[in-house]
């Protein structure tokens, strides 16, 4: 089996990828950091829908504990390397810049960007050596559009799409591809507080996504139907933004 690891993949958007990457074959090694009865249950679900996987605990802020873990489970699964990675793991902390204070950016930019690179450089190696790879970064609509009051998320959302174009142009000739998702308002966790109603009526669709739509793009992504598509943003949004 192919081994497809998904950050932030306990809940949320990430849950979704594991579960359909699972449906769609693979060993799935889920990420978390703190909440392990849902990183748990989202294993549980796998396996009653006849998936394999298992959990794959590290902070993707840390990069010597991002490269220490996968080193790992690398040395624990010889022969194996992970050749699809979904970079999903993000947060958001939202606030006006002028109240801003360095711990809301630091923190966002961490484990939202330099999380990329951290899980990225660790798995690159071996993608390259086995000329075969899939990398789909979970970026935003904030990181295409911005958004006032998310300037740390829409920085590292942003920067992610720039990486993801370098990224591809590097590793292409290897039989790597590297795409990003936009989502827009997904009914997840990270749109609580969020005015569904008032936002309705921006959305041409006239509703918010849900998590398993932005998984279909995933899995498509990843998958042999889409091998000639890299350096690309796809946006998830119901057309609020184009």
């Amino acid at each position: 089996m192919k081994t497809a690891l998904v950050t932030g993949g306990s809940r949320g958007i990430g849950r979704a990828v594991s579960l359909k990457l699972a449906k769609d074959g693979f060993f799935v090694l889920i990420n978390y950091l703190s909440n392990e009865t849902q990183a748990q249950k989202t294993l549980e679900i796998i396996k009653e829908q006849g998936g394999q996987g298992e959990l794959l605990k590290f902070n993707v802020a840390d990069r010597t504990e991002v490269r220490k873990a996968i080193e790992s489970w690398k040395t624990a699964n010889p022969g194996k390397f992970i050749e699809v990675l979904v970079n999903n793991a993000g947060i958001r902390k939202d606030n006006l810049l002028m109240s801003m204070d360095d711990s809301e950016w630091d923190c966002v930019i961490d484990t939202n960007l330099n999380s990329l690179y951290s899980v990225t450089s660790a798995v690159i190696r071996d993608m390259m050596y086995n000329k075969s790879g899939r990398i789909v970064n979970i970026t935003s609509l904030s990181g295409i559009s911005g958004l006032p009051g998310q300037m740390n998320y829409s920085a590292a959302k942003a920067g992610m799409i720039g990486a993801t174009k370098s990224l591809a142009q590097e590793v292409g000739r290897r039989n790597i591809t590297v795409n990003a998702v936009a989502p827009g308002f997904i009914h997840t966790e990270m749109i609580e507080g969020i005015d569904e109603k008032e936002f309705r009526k921006l959305i041409p669709l006239g509703r918010f996504g849900n998590a398993d739509e932005v998984a279909g793009v995933v899995s498509f992504l990843v998958s042999d139907a889409a091998s000639y598509i890299t350096g690309e943003v796809i946006s998830v949004n119901g057309g609020l933004h184009t």
